[in-house]
């Protein structure tokens, strides 16, 4: 299923390919340029390359897992569904409980409250947050959590390579106002330091932008489940609050539950601990994904 993801949205695949690049060079750029410079020799060599590459594994399991992973697609029906007596099935699907079903005109099935069609996977998402081309897959109820975890080790990443460049850079202007009086010597490395500024410099702005970029998105995704409404959802209620000219809002679907409760139903319910590791968690057992292609009503 990812392969034909990749195959229908190159925009997603180029994205896969430029983080993973980006990743490998702030690895490379550290360790060669950085820490080897700056710290050989020392424990904190050691110290600084463990933690920087722990978090860089887990940044690409995280972002591995929200690739891979199934974001809550509705199930499509064995056979067509007639739709025909739409109007009178409406009626006896609220009395059964199944108030906030809707029918997709695209996949052709009902699907259940809060899910959305994606136009790049072609099909409808469970609480579907957005279409992501960083990890060419939707981002919905089953595969948020890996997403959040992957923009939280990218930014941790971005701050610690970028503390990293600023204390290297310091020690090496120290180290050169020492040797300010050995003129061949700094005739003879002048082309190398060209090469370590040039790789300092990338890896700055490579660390600002993606991490500026991906605090943002984290902020808007944590406000996204304390408030239980997706950016979708937000964009709706406020077409049907502009429409209805200060008329009071239509009735919600769901119900507004603690905020605790709702980031246990993305980050999983044991420990908190467990939340900043890409584990697998039990699905929301609430409008969970234990469901049919079709509702509890007559068709």
């Amino acid at each position: 299923m990812a392969s034909n993801r990749c195959r229908r949205d190159p925009c997603g695949f180029i994205c896969l390919l430029l983080t993973y690049f980006s990743v490998f060079y702030a690895d490379y750029v550290v360790i060669q340029y950085v820490l080897i410079p700056a710290y050989s020799g020392s424990v904190w060599c050691t110290l600084h390359g463990s933690v920087f590459n722990v978090i860089l594994l887990l940044l690409l399991a995280c972002h591995s897992k929200a690739v891979f992973s199934d974001p809550g697609m509705v199930p499509l029906p064995e056979m067509a569904i007639d739709f025909s007596d739409l109007r009178s099935q409406s009626e006896r699907m609220n009395e059964r409980g199944c108030e906030g079903w809707t029918v997709c005109s695209r996949c052709e099935t009902y699907r259940p409250p809060r899910a959305h069609h994606c136009r790049v996977c072609q099909r409808c998402i469970r609480r579907m947050d957005h279409h992501c081309p960083w990890i060419n897959n939707c981002v919905g109820e089953l595969n948020q959590k890996y997403f959040i975890q992957f923009l939280f080790y990218t930014g941790m990443a971005s701050l610690y390579s970028l503390a990293l460049v600023v204390s290297a850079w310091v020690w090496r202007i120290r180290s050169e106002r020492e040797e300010d009086g050995e003129k061949d010597n700094e005739g003879e490395e002048s082309p190398t330091k060209h090469l370590i500024v040039a790789h300092y410099i990338i890896l700055l702005v490579e660390s600002i932008l993606f991490g500026v970029f991906v605090m943002v998105i984290f902020y808007d995704q944590l406000v996204s489940i304390i408030t239980d409404e997706t950016p979708i959802e937000q964009m709706k209620n406020k077409l049907l609050k502009d429409r209805a000219n200060g008329a009071p809002p239509a009735h919600n679907t769901h119900t507004r539950k603690p905020k605790l409760a709702l980031l246990r139903e993305v980050f999983g319910r044991g420990s908190v601990l467990c939340w900043l590791l890409p584990l697998h968690s039990t699905p929301p057992t609430i409008g969970g994904i234990s469901y049919s292609a079709l509702p509890d009503y007559d068709v």
